[in-house]
């Protein structure tokens, strides 16, 4: 039954003759057993308790986290449209003496389809990256930037991608920070704001 990787609790015979063939190897050699036992328990113990799981460590992914991209909103926007354009279609197509379509379906469709077309105008392609924001923040601030922190965000009526990025000096202890908007599209700076700490 331990063959097949259950694990019982009893120690077979074959386990036993192959501990004892170890430990009478170690002090054929001359290799103090006990202590040998005890210390790799230690190292095992200590190696277990340090270490990170690979999904916790920085160093684990290959590739640089990318924030999705928001034309994606376009996907949705279509689907808004079918849906839409199906409601009102099956509304004329049915009769006027039908219990389970009404009025409503082209109330619904109307909404949908508007709904719809708003989530494709707003589905601006984000030309500009994280790196990219931090450099054209980089220029209009006037201190060396340490410590930055960035944020994607939609503004205005039609939901254009910013990056809000609040940047810190680079001094051990920063002396400033500051706030700077870059645009998602074109890269340009829409608003900035630095301070004394």
């Amino acid at each position: 039954m331990n063959d097949i990787g259950i694990d019982t609790g009893i120690t077979t015979h074959r386990d036993i003759t192959h501990r004892d063939i170890n430990t009478n190897r170690d002090m054929d050699r001359g290799i103090d057993v006990s202590t040998n036992k005890n210390a790799s328990t230690e190292t095992n113990a200590t190696t277990e308790k340090d270490s990170l799981p690979d999904d916790l460590r920085h160093d684990y992914y290959e590739k640089q986290y990318e924030c999705p991209n928001n034309n994606r909103r376009r996907i949705p926007g279509f689907l808004y449209l079918a849906i839409g354009v199906f409601s009102i279609t099956i509304n004329f197509i049915t009769s006027e003496n039908s219990i389970l379509v009404n009025q409503g379906f082209t109330a619904a469709g109307i909404v949908l389809i508007l709904f719809g077309l708003y989530n494709i105008q707003a589905s601006w392609n984000l030309q500009v990256d994280a790196r990219d924001a931090v450099k054209a923040a980089s220029c209009i601030v006037d201190f060396p930037i340490g410590h930055v922190s960035t944020q994607l965000a939609w503004r205005g009526l039609r939901s254009r991608p910013t990056w809000r990025l609040v940047l810190y000096s680079g001094e051990p202890e920063p002396a400033r920070r500051g706030l700077v908007l870059v645009d998602g599209v074109d890269n340009t700076v829409v608003e900035h704001f630095t301070e004394t700490l």
